[in-house]
């Protein structure tokens, strides 16, 4: 697998998606490589069984990715092994090496990349080739949404597979560690994902400000991409208090932040297919989310929707759910059974195992 930036690692949605696929391959009894963007210092050589190979990369801006799916895909193409599996459009770019050296290679789209704000010009051709190049070679092409099944369709005449990630349900905790924060259970909003401009922070950071609550808005999370973009966002913050930068957070602290939130928002006005919902509805939290179809496919009618990029119905929707413990509650009931029994990584990885094989129905 390559495309990732490395594993373990929480810092995007794809490398979580790795992760948990390559995991429990390797606990199926099927050996399984991930190439890991070159860094430097420590490069560990296995982690729960996975092989972690170094793909070489430029550490510069804009082109890090660009080069680590370059090397990781000459790798993989003289490699020993079935299948290469590329995540996301940019990295397929290079699909063709492997299927010129006899490999299946399969590509999984986690969303229409070439739609964020954050990409240049020569990123943005960049990626959209690497989109005709997984058209063109792949053997097979995965999508997370039945959005994005419907564009390949509609653009390309491809077919795709839609095989949505997975979720666990989780262990919920008391508030210990977020204490620290100056948080308490149901004291605060919360968001957590990759901090650019697709997750539409801008209208949550200035729609928060004009709500009347005691409650605090907490975004968690970083940028390795957009800092100038992360540190926009902390201007349009000051002069209020409530509005808590926290950074990337992971383990027994994440856990407390889902466990404990009033109301998880997810804003965005683009995703593949929103891996922070899945989780937050799984530990039961009353979400906040925009119309678009990644989310609405996602939450169905467990979810309270705006409409997107309306930054004033989002005012509304935040103020009523404060004002209303009553309504936030009814949506939490029932979140976790719905999202764990509609989406497992069990059946996931089953059905991306079929596809390797051939073998998909």
């Amino acid at each position: 697998m390559l495309g990732h930036k490395w594993i373990p690692c929480r810092e995007g949605g794809i490398e979580v998606v790795v992760e948990n696929l390559a995991v429990r391959m390797v606990e199926m009894g099927h050996h399984v490589s991930c190439y890991n963007r070159g860094r430097r210092g420590e490069r560990p050589k296995e982690y729960r069984g996975i092989q972690l190979k170094n793909a070489p990369a430029i550490d510069r801006k804009g082109i890090a990715a660009m080069t680590a799916s370059v090397s990781g895909a000459v790798c993989a193409a003289f490699g020993r092994y079935d299948v290469v599996h590329f995540h996301a459009e940019g990295p397929a770019f290079m699909c063709w090496l492997p299927k010129l050296t006899g490999k299946r290679v399969v590509v999984t789209v986690h969303g229409l990349d070439h739609m964020r704000e954050k990409w240049g010009n020569f990123a943005r051709r960049y990626i959209m080739a690497g989109e005709r190049n997984a058209v063109r070679y792949a053997d097979e092409i995965i999508v997370l949404s039945e959005n994005v099944q419907r564009y390949f369709q509609g653009i390309y005449g491809r077919k795709t597979h839609f095989i949505p990630n997975g979720v666990e349900r989780p262990v919920l905790r008391e508030a210990e560690l977020i204490r620290d924060l100056g948080l308490e259970k149901d004291g605060y909003l919360l968001f957590l994902g990759r901090l650019d401009q697709s997750k539409g922070l801008k209208y949550l950071i200035r729609a928060f400000r004009k709500v009347q609550t005691g409650k605090k808005l907490l975004i968690a999370g970083s940028s390795l991409d957009c800092p100038e973009f992360v540190e926009e966002l902390r201007v349009m913050a000051e002069g209020d208090g409530r509005i808590i930068f926290t950074g990337f957070v992971q383990g027994r602290m994440l856990d407390e932040l889902y466990s404990n939130a009033y109301l998880y928002c997810l804003p965005s006005d683009l995703e593949g297919m929103p891996l922070t919902l899945l989780e937050a509805m799984s530990y039961g939290c009353c979400c906040l989310i925009s119309d678009i179809p990644e989310c609405t496919e996602v939450a169905e009618a467990r979810a309270v929707q705006f409409r997107r990029g309306e930054e004033e119905e989002l005012r509304e929707k935040i103020q009523l759910l404060c004002d209303r413990p009553d309504l936030v509650e009814e949506y939490r009931k029932n979140a976790a059974d719905f999202i764990c029994q509609k989406y497992s990584w069990e059946d996931t990885v089953r059905r991306t195992l079929e596809l390797y094989q051939g073998e998909f129905s």
